[in-house]
């Protein structure tokens, strides 16, 4: 068989991108709408292990402060859209770990008992994730705590401005590379507010970019790709990670169409590579039944119990 030529896999590409476009527009609906002016975020110390929840519900209140904050400024500018996501956001019963809404808005919002959970997930986003759609992964983390059951918690990060699939961002691993910081530090303060717990950090679609690129000392057990378009890297050796990779895709899952190319331009790479769900790869299999790319934490569904297998330490691989 000939050898591609680089025109023939920068054609392949351009088709991956056209098959994640396929995937993720019909669930994402319009992209963000442009950012406006936002107040810097609260000044947080560090969660420590010691007076845990005490430290914890002084963070909340200090970040709903600052989304009322930020609620004010956005209404000022006339973003109607963002001032309402902000109000519903300032519910007291939002336990938001942290918060920035400038340049798109971050957030991390946790469900369950942090400070006397005994396993904890994190979730990692992918693509057209923004504080519009924040709702999708909220109600993941609510279903994958409900199967969990006592002295579990669930973390929905969204710590970085993830790219729009109409974007040639999604086609490359800037964003992720640029987020990797911020999720490994939050990770270890996850695991030092809560030293015994077993950490997962579960990474949905670009957000295994993300995971890849952050893996090389990542405080966590598991580190579990899904919907995942590839990493980055051609293996799992790559990672450099002390953390059991696992992998899995649904069967109605359309990303798996996207080619596993990677082509080195002279100013950008563009693809993610080696599918993490091949052999090749090296990661634990996980089953994901029937899937479709926005259900793998579905209620009821077989890859939510898989994934919450691997979060409690029963993946069996």
């Amino acid at each position: 068989m000939a050898t591609p030529t680089p025109i023939g896999r920068l054609r392949r590409t351009v088709l991956a991108a056209l098959v994640g476009t396929a995937v993720v527009v019909p669930m994402a609906g319009a992209a963000r709408p442009a950012a406006v002016p936002a107040p810097p975020p609260v000044s947080l110390g560090p969660l420590p292990a010691a007076a845990c929840a005490t430290h914890l519900a002084a963070r909340f209140a200090a970040n709903r402060d600052g989304v009322l904050a930020a609620e004010r400024m956005a209404a000022g500018h006339g973003d109607r859209r963002g001032a309402a996501a902000l109000n519903a956001m300032a519910d007291p019963a939002r336990k938001l770990l942290s918060f920035d809404r400038r340049d798109g808005g971050r957030r991390a919002q946790g469900v369950g008992p942090l400070c006397g959970a005994e396993r904890i997930a994190v979730l990692v986003p992918g693509s057209d994730t923004s504080f519009e759609q924040y709702g999708r992964l909220r109600a993941g983390a609510l279903a994958l705590l409900q199967r969990l059951g006592d002295r579990s918690a669930v973390v929905a990060w969204l710590g970085y401005p993830a790219p729009s699939m109409l974007s040639l961002a999604v086609l490359t691993p800037r964003r992720a590379e640029a987020a990797a910081p911020a999720l490994r530090a939050f990770v270890d303060e996850v695991s030092a507010a809560r030293p015994a717990a077993r950490v997962s950090v579960l990474c949905h679609s670009y957000g295994s970019v993300v995971c890849a690129s952050a893996a090389e000392g990542l405080a966590a057990s598991d580190i579990v790709l899904f919907g995942s378009p590839g990493t980055g890297v051609d293996d799992v050796a790559a990672l450099r990670t002390t953390a059991a990779v696992w992998a899995g895709r649904g069967a109605r899952d359309l990303i798996g169409r996207v080619p596993d190319v990677r082509l080195r331009l002279p100013f950008v790479t563009v693809g993610f590579g080696t599918d993490p769900v091949s052999p090749g790869f090296g990661a634990h299999a996980f089953a994901a039944g029937d899937s479709a790319h926005s259900d793998y934490l579905k209620a009821g569904s077989v890859s939510l119990d898989s994934i919450a297998r691997i979060v409690a330490g029963d993946g069996r691989a």
